[in-house]
């Protein structure tokens, strides 16, 4: 009877830390290896395996979560080239989503692509939460796209609840050593303006506090609505890509409501295909100017 009390009482510590550790992120990691010149592909294995206990089983907040409400999302690096043994050129393809309240949907928050990054990786070294300081190349960009995932994801939840996620991404980017950031430029604003800095430079730009406050309405008072009054959630969500279309006006060509139209497009023309003509035409009008290389995907609302 003792040792049956103990081992319950075990198991309920246990079940207790587990909850006050748990983590935020479940992020599907794959690395795509192709024919390689100098490296050895096991390194490249062994690194996969690296990155997804990194991003899987950091504790990147304070708060608490359950397993239900971890992040869902992919990492998918795809090694370009082998520079060397150790050090290698790759894209990084970063997906999140969160679940649609009354639903099986999820509903998807960041795709994006940061393409040409080069970082070196030995056999087992450790990774780094880099948000307090600078280690390497590799763990500041991964720690990087976990507090912008979060950042995303509690932004959806609450008004401007992404804030103090996005506030430590951009102290990683101010954190980058000159001999690192003058590789690789993605961590400046002399590239292109579709780079790491620019992301946060959006995201933080109070000319873009109207998009993220639609940001959040789009989730919580439309989508989330969905399945209660979908007539309801269909006005708060045009309501919101209003308010996107006017940031745009402000800030035409920002790298975040690219990234918004490239998220949400399929999810747009899904809920407002069925729509009334003249709330389908505003919808084609607001998408096709945030993004009018892609004009021609959003025709059927103007049938």
């Amino acid at each position: 009877m003792r040792i049956q009390s103990i081992l319950i009482l075990a198991l309920s510590i246990l079940i207790g830390f587990t909850k006050v550790n748990a983590q935020e992120l479940n992020l599907d990691v794959r690395i795509n290896i192709p024919g390689l010149k100098l490296a050895d592909p096991k390194v490249l294995k062994t690194l996969e395996t690296s990155v997804k206990e990194f991003m899987n089983n950091t504790s990147w907040t304070d708060d608490d979560f359950d397993a239900l409400e971890r992040i869902e999302g992919s990492l998918q690096i795809n090694i370009k080239e082998d520079l060397s043994s150790n050090t290698f050129l790759a894209d990084f393809y970063v997906t999140a989503s969160r679940p649609v309240f009354g639903s099986n949907y999820y509903s998807t928050l960041l795709n994006h692509v940061d393409r040409s990054i080069s970082f070196g990786y030995e056999e087992y070294a450790p990774l780094f939460n880099n948000k307090n300081a600078f280690s390497d190349n590799l763990s500041a960009i991964l720690t990087y796209y976990a507090y912008v995932i979060i950042g995303f994801d509690y932004d959806s939840f609450s008004p401007f609840g992404g804030e103090k996620y996005f506030q430590i991404a951009n102290n990683i980017v101010a954190s980058v050593p000159p001999a690192i950031s003058s590789s690789d430029k993605a961590w400046t604003s002399l590239s292109s303006e579709r780079n790491r800095y620019w992301l946060l430079e959006n995201i933080l730009n109070p000319r873009v506090r109207p998009y993220r406050r639609a940001y959040y309405e789009y989730h919580r008072q439309g989508l989330d609505l969905m399945s209660n009054d979908a007539e309801k959630a269909k006005l708060a969500m045009l309501s919101a890509l209003k308010t996107v279309g006017d940031v745009n006006k402000s800030y035409p060509d920002s790298m975040i409501l690219q990234m918004f139209s490239d998220s949400k497009k399929q999810e747009v023309l899904d809920i407002f295909i069925p729509s009334k003509r003249g709330d389908r035409l505003k919808v084609y009008d607001i998408m096709t100017k945030l993004s009018p290389s892609q004009i021609s995907e959003y025709s059927d609302l103007k049938s």
